[in-house]
């Protein structure tokens, strides 16, 4: 059965699935603690976007190896160790690299091993597929839920205060929506980018009912 595993392709939709398909914020609403309290900035949406991958491809990527080794048992427990052990290891890291921006994401550094996304990763996938199906999986599902911190950080900054990564985009006659800083204009931003997604995939499901039917009538 582990022989059998092993031989299963890894193809382009592996990786695009976690940006679209499966994205863990706009279609599963996963790890909604972050992306609501720390994507006021775009550059702070950024960087818990990417210490959020690092540990999920870290994390999920040792699971897969030890797979075979680790007893089910208590399998749940030692994720949640290697899980813990790459967020110790993101959170010093980002302390050494900016201090401003550490205090910025302030505790959801550490509240990245209670993340369900990376957990809920590790336990129906890594645990199930060999390494490199797993790399390029938390890689595509990583750069989805960096893509989404990113869509919500630049509106929220945007109407908020007029900028985008610190450079005023809008003249000095704007006035920021001050409430989109704060924890309701996250609320307000997500609604929008959930509708827009819902819009989109309803599009392209008539669209292919609308394939399928033109084929039935062409026989």
């Amino acid at each position: 059965m582990a022989a059998k595993r092993e031989q299963e392709p890894i193809t382009m939709d592996t990786f695009l699935s976690g940006i679209w398909r499966e994205n863990p914020v706009f279609v599963m609403l996963l790890g909604m603690c972050p992306v609501l309290a720390v994507t006021n900035t775009t550059e702070n949406a950024l960087a818990m976007g990417l210490a959020t991958t690092l540990v999920l491809v870290c994390s999920t990527g040792l699971v897969s190896i030890l797979r075979d080794f680790i007893p089910k048992e208590v399998r749940i427990a030692s994720y949640i160790v290697i899980i813990a052990s790459f967020v110790t290891v993101v959170d010093y890291a980002i302390q050494a690299i900016s201090l401003d921006i550490y205090n910025a994401l302030g505790a959801f550094i550490q509240l990245i091993v209670a993340n369900c996304m990376i957990l809920g990763r590790a336990e129906a996938f890594a645990s199930r597929k060999p390494l490199g199906k797993t790399l390029i999986d938390a890689l595509g599902v990583g750069a989805g839920f960096t893509l989404a911190l990113l869509c919500l950080g630049t509106v929220r900054e945007l109407l908020g205060a007029g900028e985008i990564l610190g450079i005023q985009v809008f003249a000095d006659s704007f006035e920021p929506w001050v409430i989109m800083l704060l924890p309701p204009g996250g609320f307000f931003v997500l609604a929008g980018w959930l509708l827009l997604f819902a819009w989109i995939k309803e599009r392209q499901n008539k669209r292919a009912a609308a394939g399928k039917e033109a084929t039935a009538d062409g026989r």
